[in-house]
């Protein structure tokens, strides 16, 4: 099984970047943190989180960084703010100092980091002393609906999607798991928590068409299918999912949420 493709950033915006820029202003509410201090957002993807970040706190400056060349480049064109840097990188080794930043971010990435210990560990060393580290990652299990239904559907025609269903394996993204890996960092005052929003979509072509664009799992799996699998799943998806008298789609979205604080 191979992993996600995360190359193309207007394919990515449509999957799922502009459901994470909703998630990020409630998550920024939620950390609620002072004007202008150092912030990083860890897998900065087209930056989602790192233009909420410059319009809601204030920062004196923001370092987004990404392992994509492409997500990189996307970032950079549509957010043209002199506070904000955005750099190739791994979050496994992050190319920022030692103690340099005050608040840590990262959206909707840990799971796909192979060894997110190692990147927790990064957070919590690029952090000054007294500074927040803290991420939200899907609740692909069960508050992820728009993905929920998908794979639903999938294993309903394909027994062997179920093993692309992030909903069934287990990883980082729980609550538990999240308190662990912030703990075992050595992060204090550890606390996680949901942070959940409407996803609506104008009607199925606006559901549907996005898992076309081969950014992701979901649109990985459904590349992977013939014509007549990928009509078959289509029509299935179709019939199953609630539509309003409008035509819409009302889903929500939920992300489960940490944050820990550095030995001050």
């Amino acid at each position: 099984m191979t992993g996600p493709v995360w190359v193309d950033g207007v394919a990515y915006e449509a999957y799922v970047g502009r459901w994470s820029r909703r998630v990020a202003m409630e998550f920024l509410s939620w950390l609620d943190q002072p004007l202008g201090r150092r912030w990083l957002d860890v897998g900065c993807g087209t930056g989602a989180l790192t233009s909420t970040v410059l319009a809601l706190a204030d920062p004196s400056e923001v370092t987004g960084v990404d392992p994509s060349a492409g997500f990189v480049a996307r970032a950079r064109a549509l957010i043209e703010d002199g506070r904000a840097e955005f750099l190739i990188g791994d979050a496994r080794s992050l190319p920022v100092s030692v103690g340099s930043v005050d608040v840590v971010v990262s959206g909707l990435m840990l799971n796909f980091v192979p060894e997110p210990t190692r990147a927790v560990a990064e957070f919590a060393r690029v952090l000054a002393p007294g500074g927040v580290a803290a991420a939200y990652v899907w609740d692909y299990a069960e508050g992820m609906a728009m993905m929920r239904h998908f794979w639903n559907a999938a294993a309903a025609l394909d027994p062997s999607a179920a093993e692309r269903d992030e909903g069934r394996r287990r990883g980082v993204c729980d609550p538990e798991a999240l308190r662990e890996l912030w703990a075992d960092a050595g992060l204090r005052a550890v606390t996680v928590q949901p942070v959940e929003v409407p996803t609506v979509f104008a009607g199925f072509g606006d559901y549907w068409t996005p898992f076309l664009g081969g950014q992701g799992t979901i649109p990985g799996y459904v590349r992977s299918l013939s014509e007549p699998q990928r009509n078959r799943l289509r029509d299935l998806l179709a019939a199953r999912l609630p539509v309003e008298p409008d035509g819409s789609i009302r889903l929500t979205a939920r992300a489960w949420a940490v944050r820990g604080n550095a030995a001050g």
